[in-house]
Formats: C-alpha cells, structure tokens, sequence
C-alpha cells in the first residue's frame, strides 16, 4: 500500500527547473533511499511534500488521498542543518518540538523519556545540547524528529559529518523505527548506507527520477551489467590488455586496479574463454577470476556522470 505518492511534481525558481515532473511511491514501511548529485532537486522535493514550498504543479497525497494539511501530523522530519536549541538540555529539546504535536502530561513524559533512550542519550539527558560532540547533537537531533511517533520519517542526509560509530547507532536506529513500522525516506551521499539500510532507492537528476526500484531493478534498467574481475598479481601492467577488452563486443566498459582488469559486460557465455586467449597472447597469467554486480556507487555514476558539480 502507498503511504506517500508524488505525480508530475514540478517547481521552478525563475529560470531554474528544480524539479521537473517527479513521480514517485513510497511504499508502507519502507526505507527508501534518495539520491542525486549536489543541485538534482532532493531537497526541493523535499520541501514541496512537507509543505514548505509552493509547487507549480503536480499532486502529493499520503495514504487514502490526503493532503499535507490533514496529514502533517503524522510526519517526522530530521534536517540536514541541526535543528536544536544549544541552551536547552536534551530532554527540554526533546519535550519542546513533542509538545508541538498536542501531546501533553504523563504521554509526553513517556514519548520523551523513548526517544531519549532509542537514540542512547538517557544518561545526559539533563545536559544542555551545546556541551555535546558532533555525533551527540546529530543523534539528539533525530530524537527531536521522532518523538511524537510519526508514520513517515523524513531524514535528510542525518549522518553527516559525524564519526562512525554514531553513525552506526543512527543507522541502528534508523532500522528500529522502521521494525516498529515507520515508513523511512532517506537521503544521503553515502552509498553504503543506502546499500546497507534501503529496501529501495531513487534516482533523481536535473530534478527528474531517472531510476528507482530495488538495486536489482535499477541494475536491470541498465542492462543487466555485471563486473568480471581478472586478477594479474599486483605488480602485473594489465593497462594494453584492458584497452583490447574494452573494444571486444559485449564489453561495456574495462578498467584497471592494480594488478586487475575489471571488465562490465552483458551476458556472453563466450567472453572469459575470448579473454583468457587475450591473456596467453599478452603473455599474462590470470591469478584469480571473480564475478559481482556493480555497487550502487558505480550505478550511481554510469547514471549521473561522473564530473563533480557544485551546488549552485
């Protein structure tokens, strides 16, 4: 069942098209993952389904066809930018943005006192949220998301620039929420988490969604690519038989690592016979021979580019 649908979205900032006929599902109970280079239009999306931005056109409607207005209770949103109050301690802040949502007395005490405990800041609960690291703050910050027990969590880039293990315990308590049923939108710039925590994934560029679907999905949106990786040893130059490969007809792509060849290529149940020859001819000896589906990041890429682009 669809908890969030997005059709035809479209916002634009004078000359800009931000985001350009958007359509998207998320599914009840969902973690899933949105991705995009700095500029794609994550973060505009974003604001229109919240209700922050005015869209242009297009329709956002959440579960039985309800607006954002009706809605808006049942969301949680965790910010990139902290969205804390440094001189209140980390219960008050906790207890300040619950209290927005109507919730009052003993039921308040209680949704404060867990959200404090999911996120393990119990302990220094009575500290103001100033005195905290980096890692604290971002955790305290989802906390102040949460609380009031949303359906649809909202978390934009919540990991970043923290250390890892406070990034594992958000990650941790990313998949918590989403056992005890929250359905989860993610973005972030770190592919492994995407890898390790989304049951889905989008792909948005130049504000349209140019793939979305499992991984498995997107790799076959792509042509069933998958990675043969021939290992000459380290100290091997395998530069010349990497460019032959690269032209052989269901190659896609052949790069170097070390000493190994790492070649994409459609399905071709001749391919490794062809390659070993190559080999023989070049005088190289293939040490090991292993097979695996791109990463995400390369699908990334292949989709994307691979230039660096600035947000503007």
């Amino acid at each position: 069942m669809a908890l969030l649908e997005i059709k035809g979205l479209r916002k634009a900032f004078k000359d800009v098209q931000a985001v350009n006929g958007v359509d998207l599902t998320i599914g009840a109970q969902e973690i899933h993952g949105i991705l995009g280079p700095n500029g794609a239009g994550k973060s505009t999306t974003i604001g229109c389904l919240l209700g922050l931005l005015p869209y242009d056109a297009g329709k956002v409607v959440f579960e039985n066809g309800v607006g954002i207005r009706k809605w808006s209770k049942n969301i949680g949103y965790v910010p990139q930018d902290l969205a804390i109050y440094p001189d209140l301690t980390a219960k008050e802040n906790v207890r300040f943005f619950c209290s927005l949502y109507s919730f009052k007395g003993e039921e308040l005490d209680q949704k404060v006192k867990k959200a404090l405990e999911l996120v393990g800041l119990e302990d220094v609960a009575d500290k103001k949220s100033g005195e905290f690291s980096g890692g604290m703050k971002r955790r305290l910050n989802l906390a102040c998301g949460i609380a009031h027990s949303p359906k649809l969590i909202i978390m934009d880039e919540p990991t970043v620039g923290i250390d890892p293990q406070s990034r594992n315990r958000i990650l941790e308590n990313v998949k918590a929420l989403n056992q005890a049923g929250a359905t989860i939108l993610y973005t972030t710039h770190y592919m492994p988490e995407v890898e390790e925590i989304c049951s889905k994934v989008t792909i948005i560029d130049h504000g349209k969604v140019i793939a979305t679907g499992t991984k498995s999905d997107i790799i076959d949106q792509l042509g069933n690519d998958t990675e043969l990786i021939l290992d000459f040893g380290e100290d091997t130059d395998v530069s010349a038989f990497a460019e032959n490969a690269s032209h052989m007809k269901s190659v896609n792509s052949a790069r170097t690592e070390g000493g190994k060849c790492i070649i994409k290529h459609s399905e071709d149940d001749t391919l490794l016979e062809k390659l070993m020859s190559m080999a023989h001819q070049y005088g190289l000896r293939v040490r090991s021979i292993s097979e695996q589906e791109a990463s995400l990041e390369e699908i990334f890429l292949d989709l994307t580019g691979k230039a660096l682009r600035d947000e503007k």
